[in-house]
């Protein structure tokens, strides 16, 4: 009867681990290189307002990332030694006469599925499917606004000089302009993207252009590997254990890397991503959206501050909006949409200016300068993750709408984050907001801060807030990093 009953149990508990394992897909736990689709958690749990028919789309704003891309060129390499090192291990535990049963079939012999590739970082299929795709869709989604015959001042598309993004502005265009021409079968049209040079493109790689940003990230970076340590060296004693290769913290690292890039970009899920539990793909998904966070995100002000040139230029674009609104003038001769493509680190400090991802504590303590608390370490849940956040092909529309029923309040703002509208805790958690509360509570509080001053004056004359956190870990990083 005992054993029956251990059977039994037994029995249950495997049910229970492949029930689980078939509901765990990695993929949607890559935070920043996520492909987009995978995860639409913004969305979750939100009742989006209902928009009246009678408010019309007057403008567009978009800030998008890039779509899926192949490993850059330094990546590259990472993965040609981690290859080689492979070999090592399994090499040395056979000199060793140690037990190799338990090594993977896959890392027998395993080279790198971009192995001889010199350049990396451009744009794949999947990548160029995404913003086609969202090209076609935000066309119909606001058919009414793109009705009127392209012109490059009424629908103006800039890119970054990188060729990711511009190949990214092409996709989306072809997708958004797509049977409104005459070029080809698909009666496609010409349309122009425009881009500014890497060393004044303050718009759309304002961090690129900041020197103190770039003094700060240089000096963190660091600190920040310092504080992954011992959450790396963890899950490197559970790989030893289970399969008995002499892996190092830095093995550990690229193996996280190349599961991210075949599952992403192959969607292959049983060889690296297999190494690592559930568990630790959580905590690991964690790291990267922590480094995001102090690095990219709400960790310190510079972070997104510098983006307040692109926030000023959507402002003034909405003002202009409304200027030709008012004054009626005729279509054709106001712009209606300026669609953007850039990158990570344009997205994420756009989205942490705009308050997004924030409880409304959290937005006041960032308007009175306060530090906030750092993303919560799974299990527990946070809202922070880069999967949601900026995963590949990530976008943030702004839409202004016309009430015209509303006299007092003709004019709303609503930010769809990944086409889904999502609370602004600045405007009291709704997702459609008065314009000039949008502007006065929103915006203003960034603009009154100068670029030139944030990224040239002297460090110790720009006050950046520093980011706090939780007990023992907390204590560690305010010392490590701010002290």
């Amino acid at each position: 009867m005992t054993i029956q009953w251990v059977l039994l149990v037994s029995f249950l508990f495997v049910l229970r681990a492949n029930a689980d394992g078939a509901a765990f897909d990695v993929r949607r736990h890559l935070s920043t290189v996520t492909r987009y689709g995978m995860v639409n958690a913004a969305s979750d749990g939100i009742i989006p307002s209902q928009v009246s028919n009678e408010c019309t789309a007057i403008h567009l704003n978009l800030v998008a990332r890039h779509g899926t891309r192949s490993p850059t060129k330094k990546r590259l390499r990472e993965l040609d030694h981690l290859a080689n090192r492979i070999g090592e291990l399994i090499a040395a535990a056979e000199e060793q006469k140690l037990s190799i049963d338990r090594v993977p079939n896959w890392m027998w012999g395993w080279r790198s599925p971009w192995k001889g590739k010199s350049k990396g970082g451009e744009l794949i299929p999947k990548g160029e499917d995404e913003l086609y795709d969202l090209g076609i869709r935000v066309g119909e989604r606001f058919a009414d606004l793109f009705s009127q015959e392209y012109h490059p001042d009424v629908y103006v598309l800039k890119a970054t000089q990188v060729l990711r993004a511009s190949s990214s502005a092409v996709a989306f265009g072809m997708g958004l302009f797509s049977g409104k021409g005459t070029l080809g079968h698909g009666n496609n049209r010409a349309f122009a993207v425009t881009t500014e040079s890497r060393a004044s493109d303050i718009k759309l790689r304002f961090h690129d252009c900041c020197e103190n940003y770039k003094d700060f990230r240089k000096k963190q970076k660091p600190a920040v590997d310092k504080l992954k340590e011992p959450f790396l060296d963890e899950i490197t004693i559970s790989l030893l254990s289970r399969f008995g290769l002499n892996f190092t913290r830095q093995d550990t690292a690229s193996l996280w890397f190349l599961c991210k890039q075949e599952a992403s970009l192959l969607d292959i899920t049983d060889q690296a991503c297999e190494l690592f539990s559930s568990d630790e793909v959580a905590l690991l998904e964690w790291m990267d959206d922590l480094e995001m966070f102090i690095l990219k995100g709400y960790g310190k002000s510079i972070n997104y501050r510098m983006g307040v040139p692109l926030l000023k230029d959507v402002m003034d674009s909405m003002e202009e909006a409304i200027k030709a609104h008012e004054e009626k003038l005729p279509p054709g001769s106001y712009e209606k949409a300026r669609l953007r493509f850039a990158h990570a680190e344009t997205i994420v400090p756009f989205s942490c200016l705009l308050g997004l991802f924030l409880g409304e504590s959290e937005f006041l303590k960032i308007r009175n300068e306060q530090p906030l608390d750092l993303p919560l370490k799974p299990p527990q849940m946070r809202n922070w993750k880069g999967s949601t956040v900026a995963p590949f092909g990530a976008n943030n529309m702004l839409v202004l709408y016309n009430c015209p029923s509303n006299s007092s309040i003709p004019y709303f703002v609503q930010i769809l984050h990944n086409e889904h509208p999502i609370p602004m805790p600045g405007c009291g958690g709704t997702d459609f907001c008065p314009f000039e509360v949008f502007k006065d509570i929103v915006a203003v509080p960034h603009l009154k801060h100068d670029y030139h001053v944030i990224c040239n004056a002297k460090p110790e004359a720009v006050d950046h807030t520093p980011v706090s956190g939780r007990g023992k870990l907390a204590a560690f990083l305010r010392w490590l990093l701010w002290e």
